[in-house]
């Protein structure tokens, strides 16, 4: 496989390369008394989410090059250094020491599986034959939105760290994939590398949903459930080391309830050069709910201070953008119920050029009437489309399933490269 170099400088930009996951018997082994503990607020049928999450891989197999989780894993375990150091630092994040000789006597691609889909709970004790647990290793439930683990800054990946336990290995996985996968071997940024155990940064917590690239100078990062105020100090600290000029990090604090406000991505995304997608009760109005801009230059943090909103905050960095409304003017209750439903949640595959779920049909009303044509999936699996025809689209899977999961298209899309974008 030829290595693949990381570029991201924007959320909007030309997609050439993402990091897909689809969904397994992951995503049904929980039962309802412990969906909660999987961060589930329901279980999903599998059948029924496959068959729209191939929608969404399709599409994309069609304008991108697409890399699978599982495929990924499998090859960076086929080095047996590699595959040793990952099991011996899973075992020990999760104290699951019982399992290292099990797990290092198996062949990549079961052991692929194994860490994705669960490792069952071998019964050979009193303790564990009393246990309520099924697994000694707990399936990853969530590992279909990609997003979170791993983000590409540039030509870097930051190593998410998560704010729950039961994500915890999926960013030990991603940091193997991308620091020792042959198509990859770029350079990571752990984040407890970074805080080195430092006190102040002991609630540090970092997750994809809540980081937005805008542009090479620009990064947006939700403050919330997710990611901590520590761990956006943490995010600063990456940026300060680099010293590479002028950069600015504007936080949007998010409500932490209901968990529709998961991360900032639920709120707000880009969907071109000029244009982004709001819910409008927390983007566009006055609440409780700071928008904070740091500025970082040449290694030093030179101003923190309050913006009246996101978009004048974006506005006084030189991006000005035309708001969209997640279910569209006028309703909040249909305001709210398409936000629930990722309604805000889009993925750029180009400027212009989107993805989304076809449920929410006032927010593509309110699309459709800012120029975006509305485009089925099936339309553009089976050629009768081509979105390389319209200057503005959004093109829409099913998700009557996938949004129950608690996520969108950005949600389930980890992208690796990006053409930079001519503003």
């Amino acid at each position: 496989m030829n290595n693949f170099n990381v570029n991201v400088n924007s959320e909007i930009g030309e997609l050439e390369g993402v990091i897909l996951h689809s969904p397994g018997p992951e995503v049904e082994n929980m039962t309802p008394e412990n969906a909660e503990r999987a961060l589930y607020s329901d279980i999903l049928n599998l059948s029924v989410a496959s068959k729209e999450y191939f929608e969404l891989k399709e599409v994309l197999n069609k304008v991108t090059k697409t890399y699978e989780i599982k495929q990924l894993l499998t090859e960076t375990l086929s080095n047996n250094t590699c595959k040793e150091s990952l099991i011996r630092n899973v075992c020990k994040q999760e104290g699951a020491y019982d399992e290292l000789d099990l797990l290092l006597g198996l062949s990549p691609g079961v052991l692929a599986k194994q860490l994705i889909e669960g490792v069952v709970l071998n019964r050979d004790n009193l303790t564990k034959f009393l246990s309520n647990e099924r697994y000694s290793m707990r399936p990853l439930h969530n590992f279909l939105f990609t997003r979170d683990a791993a983000i590409s800054m540039g030509n870097e990946v930051l190593i998410g760290r998560m704010a729950s336990k039961v994500r915890e290995r999926e960013t030990l996985i991603m940091e193997a994939i991308f620091r020792d996968h042959p198509a990859f071997g770029v350079n990571t940024i752990n984040p407890e590398k970074v805080a080195g155990g430092r006190i102040n940064f002991r609630n540090a917590t970092i997750e994809g949903g809540d980081v937005e690239i805008a542009n090479e100078q620009i990064i947006l990062v939700g403050s919330g459930a997710r990611t901590s105020t520590e761990g956006i100090d943490l995010l600063t600290e990456i940026l300060r080391d680099k010293k590479e000029g002028t950069k600015y990090l504007i936080v949007q604090e998010l409500p932490r309830t209901p968990e529709s406000f998961i991360h900032l991505d639920m709120t707000f995304t880009f969907l071109d050069k000029n244009a982004c997608m709001v819910y409008e009760p927390l983007i566009l109005k006055k609440t409780k709910f700071h928008t904070i801009k740091i500025t970082i230059d040449n290694g030093k943090v030179t101003s923190i201070h309050e913006e009246p909103s996101l978009l004048k905050a974006l506005e006084r960095c030189g991006m000005e953008l035309a708001p969209i409304t997640c279910g569209g003017h006028g309703d909040p209750w249909i305001m709210e119920r398409e936000q629930w439903h990722s309604g805000a949640n889009f993925f750029a595959i180009a400027p212009g050029k989107v993805i989304g779920y076809e449920r929410n049909e006032k927010t593509l009303e309110e699309m459709n009437r800012h120029g975006f044509e509305i485009i089925k999936a099936i339309d553009v699996i089976e050629n009768r489309v081509n979105i390389d025809d319209y200057k503005r689209a959004v093109i829409t899977i099913a998700g009557s399933e996938l949004a129950r999961g608690g996520g969108g298209a950005r949600c389930m899309t980890m992208p690796v490269k990006r053409k930079n974008v001519n503003w």
